[in-house]
């Protein structure tokens, strides 16, 4: 059940990223999907029965590999400035445009308006 709403999530970011007009919705949508994959693989990976990678001699115990773990951590950094730097050019390119359509945006960048971006 977890599997499916995981799994779910995945979809309503997918979807969101090719049905929604607006910019701000768009980048949102691939902040959910990005969400998703990670809560995936963390579901994927949990095991039962395994313990923190913190050696004690003293004990036998099956640890967890912590390089996975590394990874995810890694992904989520990752994903957040990759975020941030669409944000920053959804708000450059909002100083050109007054809208955040898609379609306006492609209709005035066709039209010749202008089109590159100004540093104020």
């Amino acid at each position: 059940m977890l599997n499916a709403a995981v799994i779910l999530t995945i979809f309503l970011g997918f979807w969101g990223v090719v049905v929604k007009r607006n910019l701000i919705m768009k980048i949102l949508s691939m902040d959910v999907m990005s969400t998703g994959v990670i809560a995936f693989f963390v579901i994927w990976a949990a095991r039962s029965g395994v313990f923190t990678p913190i050696y004690k001699p003293w004990r036998e115990l099956d640890y967890a590999d912590p390089v996975p773990q590394g990874i995810i951590l890694t992904a989520i950094v990752i994903g957040l400035s990759v975020q941030a730097l669409m944000l920053v050019g959804v708000m450059k390119l909002s100083r050109n445009h007054p809208t955040l359509e898609v379609e306006s945006i492609e209709q005035a960048l066709a039209s010749g308006a202008r089109s590159t971006f100004t540093d104020d």
